[in-house]
């Protein structure tokens, strides 16, 4: 079956059906992000040593690569939950669930083109004949370098999905399919996320942001696969939004 014939079949589908495949979606999100960061990112890569750090992932190359297919399928899957969102939510407001869904896909190109700077360190510590000009401590230290790189964006990008987080949770408080509980939650994830528009907050509070953050993202995925959405309340909403 096509990719074109699947996403008809989805649009045709109930709101409800569309909850529980956005929720679907959103674990393959959850988990592939979790992957990547935790499991590989945070085993291989040790801040300010480069030696380390180059010795990992030359001696762990399948892993880190696990990792950067895990970071490329994280942001495809957002992008599905991103759509689908929209959808849902454009019946309670259109214009906002049109802004937020702008916001989303800021965050998944930024978080696509950075994925960029986790493929170098393999080019750069691949040990290609043309690099041989440079000496090994000069090849981690770029390494590391764009590694640091891809933290950078990545806390940009978090910043773009800390808005998008805010508005669907304000979505969700408005909407008369969902429970509030998840609206205040998801917006409290938004707020965890916006404290990457300082990093050294964003690094001092990291412990408790990302419980919170996955808690209250955690929380609305975990509903819309198992309860989905009150369809008959949506279709009264999108009625009355014309």
């Amino acid at each position: 079956m096509s990719a074109a014939v699947t996403m008809e079949r989805i649009a045709e589908a109930s709101p409800r059906l569309k909850a529980r495949i956005a929720g679907v979606f959103y674990l393959l999100n959850i988990l592939t992000g979790i992957l990547a960061q935790a499991f590989v990112l945070g085993r291989l890569v040790v801040n300010g040593d480069a030696g380390v750090t180059a010795a990992n992932i030359l001696s762990h190359q399948p892993l880190y690569r696990l990792g950067l297919a895990s970071a490329l399928l994280c942001v495809a899957s957002y992008i599905a939950v991103t759509a689908l969102f929209f959808n849902l939510f454009e019946p309670v407001n259109r214009s906002i669930s049109l802004l937020a869904a702008f916001f989303s896909l800021a965050a998944c190109t930024i978080q696509a083109f950075i994925c960029l700077f986790l493929l170098a360190p393999l080019a750069v510590l691949g040990g290609a004949p043309y690099l041989s000009i440079f000496k090994v401590e000069q090849l981690r230290a770029l390494a590391l370098m764009f590694l640091g790189f891809y933290d950078q964006g990545f806390g940009i990008a978090m910043v773009f999905f800390g808005f998008y987080c805010l508005l669907i949770g304000y979505l969700i408080f408005r909407s008369n399919f969902l429970p509030r509980i998840l609206g205040m939650l998801m917006a409290m994830a938004g707020l965890c996320w916006l404290t990457f528009l300082s990093r050294p907050l964003a690094d001092y509070v990291s412990p408790y942001i990302l419980g919170l953050g996955i808690i209250g993202e955690g929380s609305l995925m975990l509903w819309l696969i198992v309860m989905g959405i009150n369809a008959e309340r949506w279709k009264k909403q999108a009625t009355a939004a014309g």
